[in-house]
């Protein structure tokens, strides 16, 4: 396992991700970076308003990166430094991309108090689904499940 300097060390890069984000323009004060085997492989900063992608969040951005870089839709034996801790969108992605482990800098407190609360997104996560904000339907269920049927049998699936 790495020694802690070097976590700090490419915490430091995500860090400064984030910073030249905010001289840049390009999108809110986000960085991250994903390490492998002692080397950056993938890094992200925030784009949210410069490419208007709501998605465009440093984590995924770097994750992107990352498994473009590595030829795969998995981070296995990876690191990902986030310069802040990851909202329900980004550690979704993080979880579904299975890196080794994950540092990350700023809490979620921090962000709230520079204009980035998670916590109403935290909130409508774990309401059902008829209960939340955002009116959600559920609808022809039989005809869905019917495509997971093939996929079960499918010999073109790939797990993941």
């Amino acid at each position: 396992m790495m020694q802690l300097n070097n976590h700090e060390h490419f915490m430091r890069q995500a860090i400064k991700l984030a910073r030249e984000n905010i001289q840049t323009g390009e999108g809110g004060p986000f960085g991250a970076i994903v390490v492998k085997d002692g080397e950056v492989i993938g890094r992200g900063a925030n784009k949210v308003t410069s490419e208007n992608d709501p998605t465009a969040h440093a984590e995924v951005m770097a994750i992107r990166d990352a498994c473009r870089t590595l030829n795969s839709f998995q981070l296995e034996g990876c690191v990902i430094y986030s310069s802040c801790e990851p909202c329900p969108m980004c550690l979704g992605a993080i979880y579904w991309a299975r890196p080794e482990k994950l540092f990350f800098a700023a809490s979620r407190q921090d962000a709230a108090r520079a204009g980035f609360d998670d916590s109403y997104i935290y909130q409508q996560v774990s309401t059902d689904f008829d209960q939340r904000d955002i009116s959600t339907e559920h609808l022809l269920q039989i005809e869905a499940v019917a495509v997971f049927d093939e996929w079960i049998v499918s010999e073109k699936k790939i797990p993941y």
